[in-house]
């Protein structure tokens, strides 16, 4: 039985004009829906299982931030990629989170169809809702292909989209230190 997807990819080659039978499309089908479930693998994974036992005892209240994580993701749109940076930010409480955790959870959250409004809340929220912090901020910065590809076309506009908790959002002093220390200004 032909696979769900390797189908739809065979009808997008038709509709487009194209013949999927052509020597360089044959394989096509089969390679695009590879592609898609591992695109898309973010749906089969949990906070739970990549944070795992990777909480521990604060030792103190210090800012801690993992800068400019590299991320590829999907408009749910236009089922076009956007990829760009992530960055985040926390101020303990009374627990950490493993920092190998956070890049993996920015990783399964983009690994879905998404908007980038909602990819930043749902990782600032997964770190809130694992280690209770006194407060998070997420920035993501990402160039959308569906606005360099079609008719805007502009290659020098990327979306910036932040989310914001407890301190970050009480207290600016805290928030602008975050920019300027991964470099979004002021």
């Amino acid at each position: 039985m032909t696979d769900k997807l390797e189908h739809a990819a065979r009808r997008i080659i038709e509709e487009i004009g194209e013949d999927p039978n052509r020597e360089g499309l044959t394989r096509t089908p089969l390679r695009f829906a590879k592609a898609w479930r591992e695109i898309t693998s973010g749906y089969k994974r949990t906070v739970g299982e990549i944070v795992g036992d990777g909480i521990f005892s604060a030792e103190s209240d210090d800012v801690v931030i993992v800068a400019n994580m590299k991320f590829f993701s999907t408009c749910e749109h236009h089922l076009l990629p956007f990829f760009g940076e992530c960055s985040v930010a926390y101020i303990p409480d009374k627990k950490i989170i493993g920092l190998s955790k956070i890049p993996k959870l920015v990783h399964m959250y983009s690994q879905r169809v998404q908007v980038q409004e909602r990819l930043t809340r749902q990782i600032g929220e997964a770190i809130a809702e694992v280690i209770a912090p006194r407060g998070v901020a997420v920035l993501i910065k990402a160039t959308h292909l569906c606005s360099v590809m079609r008719d805007i076309q502009d290659h020098d506009a990327p979306m910036i989209s932040a989310y914001t908790q407890g301190v970050y959002r009480e207290d600016n002093a805290h928030l602008d230190f975050f920019r300027r220390t991964v470099g979004y200004g002021s």
